[in-house]
């Protein structure tokens, strides 16, 4: 039992890394008599440049959370994965020129190294990769659940396809008009497409966020996309017209049915499909023209704040339903054929883009909200009003002021009069699920010319991707899997005859939408899990990750989770009980102008920088001194602005980058990185190594026997303490990991005062209990150090992940003495020390016996005293 002289952290790391491998440490075992505790991060992909410090932002104040979970006697589940399929993975191959199930390994392994490194507590028995077919067999499974259940289906639909990926994004995909992956404008295309119909569950997925332990802003982003709106249908019949369309009519849907009386004219998507039955002959080419030319743009762009209106008559007129008044029918692209219909009654008095639109083309304005006495016609309108006033010109709702239940009254009279109905929409889109790429789960379907869509039977899972060397994006659309015959033709299960399997896989977050699920029995070969697995560890109950897949990802594993509910497979309807989102690490970063043209790339906190371009490390040279642009942005591969671990480790130690990690700021904030920050975090382990170091010798647990006696700095100590261990307790439930690394240093400088203050050859009680108990504590944030301490200093024995929390005695806690602070008047006069037992009438004398509130006071009796128990009197003169 000895510790050297010198905090030799790469051989204290190490030794226990070993010892903790070969002892099998993090292994979870089902154990019906232990409460659980299932702790997670979100599921990795691999890439090719490792991990960055950025990343343990996330892991390894999580992994603290969960050695303290373990130490608190809960059986703790920590596994770790790789969410190995999808377009990063397969680019990154492209691009070496290799087959990405050899790179995928390879940049696993990478990972898995790097993570060791760290010490996290991972059970890598349960290691799972989702491109091996024993786990997407599972996620083929599942899919052929949810086609049974009718949850899966395939349709013609615009897609939106990445001209520089070659493949078709979801909705969540496409972020401000661009792939999210790769940064390219994306375009529309129309393609047959896979789905997964999530706008089943749009009102259970918005009802039971309700009930989830998640922040607000990520509860927001999800009630939003899911956009929820009560309304009504409006039908609104077309007038026969040269293109022969009449009889037909367009329905709307309106979250302000009440203001149908003001609809002057319609407007129609670029895409709607009545617009090439309805235009005349007359407008045919202007309406052709313009639709092409809002193919051509993205949803952000038709959908920008100020942007300039514009638009086409088709020649076409529709009858106003609730006044018979002949409107016509316009084409505009600030209409989108993804929302509600794809088609708007236009009430320019009442919405401001009708009414920009309107008065850039001479419509009528009619006003149906006017309040009484101050009535103002639609041409002397500059802007669109409120709904101020009570409605007018609105048939048998004349005098009616704006509130939900007028809106209710004209929905349920639409019904009545055959011409709407109420109705609740939301905004959802079903999740297209279709990738015409290579890397990713083939969809387990075979079409049939006499059968038509066949599931593979079960028995001939899984559907495995073949060994190609050529598997590039065709860029015609089609997978090329398609160009592959051996594997494309098959025999129908149905009839036998010939048929061909899908060509298109599943986007990666099919593959993550369950793999929490597959981690509570990741070697079961007979079923995608147990039920006796699942329902003793899940749900998650807390979870990490970035707050960039509120809308993908969770959204995603909410849906199946649902699914698999309402199956009967699972007891639980939400995967993640609480959730936490970090923050980003930023860099600094060299950049330059972008050249003409040219777009910019460069990102702050998830925004995008005007005029800078990352320059990559290849790049630098060229680039003369004055010319380079420095900036925080995003620590990512991509912009090769990537801090690695593995310097780190080596040149600080491993528990040096999580302490500065969980220290540098709350765990949700974004950071720049400083080498000086994790410096001082090392300067902090290499003070606690020595105190150790110095003071351990001799040590022995009877400090119990010898706490009679005790200095003033010795019952300091004690209580420091004792208040400390629950106060970082609490820091650790609640993930202010900051705020528990300032209480380990505040306790360490307690320590150290005794520990400098004791003649020689003298133990002090109150510092051997302080190290006992302050070694513990650490073992969450450094745990290498804290087992070395443990046991070469401590003369312990055993790993403190399986070693109890530590108990504080509240009585030592409690302080003797506090600081009462007297106020006049509620301004500060005076602070005094007072008993920390005092009861008020003693506060109450202590305060008034102040010289300073005696001069005030000048002999007169106080009006009122008033006194907060332990903080504060107030004396009103």
């Amino acid at each position: 039992m000895a510790l050297g002289e010198k905090y030799d952290f790469q051989a204290i790391e190490k030794k226990w890394q070993a010892r903790w491998r070969e002892a099998d440490l993090y292994r979870a075992t089902l154990d019906p008599d232990r409460p659980k505790f299932y702790g997670l991060e979100m599921f990795p992909y691999p890439s090719g440049k490792g991990l960055s410090v950025g990343h343990f932002k996330n892991y390894a104040p999580n992994d603290a959370f969960l050695r303290y979970k373990s130490m608190c006697g809960y059986n703790v589940l920590h596994p770790m994965g790789w969410d190995a399929f999808g377009q990063p993975a397969e680019n990154e191959a492209i691009k070496r020129q290799r087959q990405p199930r050899e790179t995928v390994r390879e940049y696993a392994a990478n990972y898995k190294r790097q993570l060791q490194l760290i010490g996290m507590a991972y059970d890598w028995d349960r290691e799972i990769n989702s491109s091996d077919p024993s786990y997407y067999k599972w996620t083929q499974w599942i899919f052929l659940l949810l086609h049974h259940r009718g949850l899966a289906y395939r349709a013609n639909a615009p897609v939106n396809w990445c001209p520089n990926d070659r493949t078709v994004l979801a909705n969540e995909e496409v972020v401000n008009g661009r792939c999210w992956r790769c940064d390219t404008p994306v375009v529309k295309r129309q393609m047959p497409q896979w789905f997964f119909r999530i706008t089943a569950y749009a009102e259970r997925l918005l009802a039971d966020l309700d009930t989830l332990d998640w922040s607000e802003g990520i509860k927001a982003m999800q009630r939003n996309w899911i956009g929820r709106s009560e309304g009504a249908y409006a039908d609104f019949p077309l007038t026969p017209s040269g293109s022969g369309a009449g009889g037909a009519s367009i329905r709307v849907f309106t979250t302000r049915p009440d203001t149908l009386w003001g609809a002057t004219f319609m407007v129609l998507a670029p895409e709607h499909p009545l617009v090439p039955q309805i235009t005349t002959p007359e407008q045919l080419d202007a309406v052709e023209a313009y639709r092409t030319r809002a193919e051509r743009e993205t949803e952000i762009e038709r959908q920008a704040e100020g942007r300039e209106k514009t638009g086409v008559f088709t020649g076409a007129y529709a009858v106003n339903p609730v006044n018979g008044e002949r409107i016509p029918i316009w084409v505009a692209d600030y209409v989108l054929m993804g929302y509600g219909t794809g088609a708007i009654m236009a009430v320019p008095a009442h919405d401001q883009r009708d009414f920009e639109f309107a008065r850039k083309f001479g419509l009528p304005i009619v006003p149906v909200y006017q309040e009484p006495g101050r009535e103002v016609a639609g041409e002397e309108m500059t802007q669109a009003t409120t709904d101020k006033g009570v409605l007018v010109h609105s048939g048998p709702f004349d005098g009616l002021a704006y509130s939900k239940e007028t809106v209710a009254k004209v929905a349920a009279w639409l019904k009545e009069q055959g011409t709407g109905e109420p109705v609740v929409t939301y905004k959802l889109r079903d999740w297209l699920i279709s990738r015409q790429r290579y890397w990713g789960a083939p969809i387990p379907v075979i079409h049939c010319a006499a059968c038509g869509e066949v599931p593979v039977p079960e028995d001939q899972l899984p559907v495995t991707l073949p060994d190609v060397e050529n598997y590039q994006p065709s860029g015609t659309g089609e997978s090329p899997l398609a160009t592959i015959p051996e594997w494309v033709n098959t025999t129908c299960p149905g009839c036998g005859g010939p048929a061909r399997r899908e060509t298109d896989t599943m986007g990666g977050f099919a593959c993550s939408s369950w793999y929490f699920l597959r981690f509570a029995d990741p070697h079961n070969d007979r079923e995608a899990f147990s039920r006796e697995a699942v329902d003793y560890w899940l749900p998650v109950d807390t979870y990490a990750g970035g707050a960039e897949h509120a809308v993908m990802h969770l959204l995603y594993a909410r849906f199946w989770t649902k699914a698999l509910y309402d199956a009967g497979l699972l007891s639980f309807v939400e995967p993640f009980k609480s959730l936490h989102n970090q923050g980003m690490m930023l860099a600094w970063t060299p950049g330059r102008r972008p050249a003409p043209g040219e777009d910019a790339e460069g990102e702050e906190n998830d925004e995008q920088i005007e005029d800078w371009k990352v320059l990559k490390p290849e790049e630098r040279a060229a680039y003369p001194p004055d010319q380079v642009i420095w900036r925080w942005v995003k620590m990512s591969k991509s912009k090769g602005n990537v801090v690695t671990p593995d310097d780190m480790a080596a040149q600080f130690g491993a528990d040096s980058l999580r302490v500065y990690e969980m220290f540098v700021a709350p765990f949700e904030e974004t950071v720049q990185w400083s080498e000086e920050g994790i410096r001082g975090s090392s300067k902090f382990l290499g003070r606690v190594y020595r105190l150790i170091a110095q003071y351990a010798p001799g040590f022995s647990p009877d400090w119990r026997d010898r706490l009679d006696g005790l200095t003033d700095k010795d019952k300091a100590l004690r209580r420091k303490t004792h208040q400390t261990i629950p106060r970082i307790a609490d820091d650790l439930e609640n993930f202010r990991f900051n705020t528990a690394v300032a209480g380990l240093m505040e306790w360490t400088n307690a320590m150290y005062e005794v520990a400098n203050a004791l003649p020689s050859g003298q133990r002090s009680a109150a510092l051997d209990e302080a190290m006992e108990l302050f070694v513990p504590v650490l073992a969450p944030f450094a745990p290498h150090l804290a087992d070395e301490l443990w046991t070469e200093g401590l003369g312990q024995s055993g790993f403190l992940y399986k070693h109890p929390w530590p108990e504080a005695d509240p009585e030592v806690a409690r302080n003797e003495e506090i600081t009462l602070v007297v106020q006049i008047n509620g301004k500060v006069r005076d602070k005094l020390t007072a008993p920390a037992d005092a009861d008020k009438a003693q506060l109450e004398a202590i305060a008034l016996a102040s010289p300073r509130v005696r001069e005030l006071l000048n002999g007169s009796a106080p009006k009122k005293v008033i006194v907060v128990p332990s903080k504060l009197v107030n004396v009103v003169i």
